[in-house]
């Protein structure tokens, strides 16, 4: 009878063990949130849009955190177990301000836009026409592009996100995307690989992610 009721405590003593340690293991939607927020560098109360959900991905519970904040949206894959920041994108949201608010506002401020306009309009053609004339002689590349952010401050921009990581980690192209140039590219470093894109006439980061390589 001893036996069996010192048999019976273990057992007891084992599944409550057990029963803790499964209650423990998950951080909680509040704290995935919360790890979100602070590596985004924003507060609560600045963000918009923001969705939560659960799901398991090889083998792993993970917390999937989505939110905006000003004119950038960011999405978070966080382990549900530790709070490990998995993955985590960020992509520039395009609202069309100045559209808007030529729409709505004076005419003085449809005269402002009207300027940005023309003025951006120029921009394209001259860009078009170094693009055809470096291809006449640099057989098609963009190397001659005129922009208004280099290369090697694109490529800097972009390793300051990396601390570490050298020009040798890192590849990048000039592209020419809805008419707009942007600097494309990759770093893998530490067995990570960021990707992003950078508009080449305002140096804005219009992508950034990061994942495991």
């Amino acid at each position: 009878m001893k036996k069996k009721m010192i048999i019976t405590t273990a057992m007891t003593l084992t599944l409550l063990g057990l029963a803790a340690g499964c209650g423990g293991s998950d951080i909680g939607e509040a704290k995935a949130k919360e790890i979100a927020l602070q590596d985004a560098g924003v507060s609560e109360s600045d963000i918009s849009r923001f969705q939560s959900s659960k799901d398991r991905d090889d083998g792993r519970t993970l917390y999937e955190i989505q939110f905006a904040s000003d004119n950038t949206e960011y999405e978070y894959e966080i382990n549900a177990k530790d709070g490990e920041i998995l993955n985590y994108s960020t992509e520039n949201l395009n609202n069309n301000g100045n559209s808007n608010a030529a729409a709505n506002g004076t005419d003085a401020g449809q005269t402002q836009n009207n300027t940005q306009s023309n003025a951006q309009n120029n921009t394209q053609s001259n860009a078009q026409n170094n693009t055809q004339n470096s291809g006449q002689n640099n057989s098609g590349t963009t190397q001659n592009v005129n922009v208004q952010i280099s290369e090697a401050d694109a490529k800097a921009a972009a390793l300051e996100r990396v601390p570490g990581a050298t020009e040798q980690d890192l590849r990048m192209e000039l592209d020419r995307d809805d008419g707009k140039y942007i600097y494309e590219g990759d770093i893998i470093y530490q067995q990570k690989e960021y990707e992003f894109e950078i508009d080449a006439n305002t140096g804005n980061f219009l992508k950034w992610s990061e994942e495991r390589a």
